[in-house]
């Protein structure tokens, strides 16, 4: 917990959504750790002995009984709240894109990942890690890989290293079409070892025009976020629609 506390940048609202995994020892620890910070403190739990276990022993806690993915976050907080967890690894990507979608609501938050997810999502262009989840979050949250945690430190022990990262928003004009820019990085990528011409064929850009921007020649791994920004906004222009 030492490095939990630590980790300054994960301190930010005194709201916060805690994501639960089951009774691992790591989430309680966690969860009585933040209670005792005196924090505004809400859980989301979906194993039905969990919630009754946190009821009984943590009796100020507000848990929501339900799966965090299908849960409409903005019936639990009524104005901005920080997500803070030891993130289920099965779905913790999908845990992120949830954040994405609440990013209005969502200044911050940390989490517990697989170590090789962790590294995906912090991973800066031109590295083989570096993919569709790298360029979304950081698109909205600068990231910070905040420390490594060993398997040692788990009963039982785990057979893959961890990490905690944390994010921040960026507060920023959004002056780009998100949803087609979601579409262009997730097409991209999902044909990563071909050119960004040959990656993105079905937006139907004339070829004419492919010559004239350079980044086309690219692969997708060799675009910033900010090269991506730029790119949605240059095919939106000059897609035929």
């Amino acid at each position: 917990m030492n490095q939990w506390h630590n980790a300054q940048r994960i301190w930010w609202t005194n709201l916060r959504l805690k994501i639960g995994w089951k009774l691992a020892q790591e989430w309680v620890v966690l969860t009585k750790y933040l209670i005792a910070k005196d924090i505004q403190l809400k859980a989301v739990e979906l194993d039905r002995d969990s919630v009754a276990y946190l009821g009984k022993e943590m009796p100020t806690l507000e848990v929501l009984e339900s799966d965090f993915l299908r849960t409409d976050l903005t019936t639990f907080f009524s104005e901005q709240f920080g997500v803070i967890g030891n993130f289920p690894y099965n779905i913790s990507s999908q845990i992120l894109f949830k954040i994405l979608d609440y990013r209005p609501s969502i200044p911050a938050f940390a989490g517990m990942f697989q170590l090789e997810v962790a590294k995906r999502i912090a991973a800066s262009p031109n590295n083989k890690t570096y993919g569709i989840l790298s360029v979304l979050i950081q698109a909205f949250y600068t990231i910070d890989l905040e420390f490594e945690i060993p398997p040692t430190v788990f009963i039982p022990q785990p057979k893959v290293q961890s990490a905690v990262i944390s994010g921040q928003r960026i507060e920023q004009e959004i002056d780009w079409n998100v949803p087609m820019f979601f579409d262009v990085v997730k097409t991209a990528f999902q044909q990563r070892r071909k050119t960004v011409a040959n990656a993105l064929k079905k937006f139907n850009i004339p070829k004419d025009l492919l010559v004239t921007n350079q980044m086309f020649k690219l692969r997708a791994e060799n675009l910033s976020v900010e090269d991506f920004k730029e790119l949605t906004a240059w095919i939106e222009k000059n897609k035929i629609d």
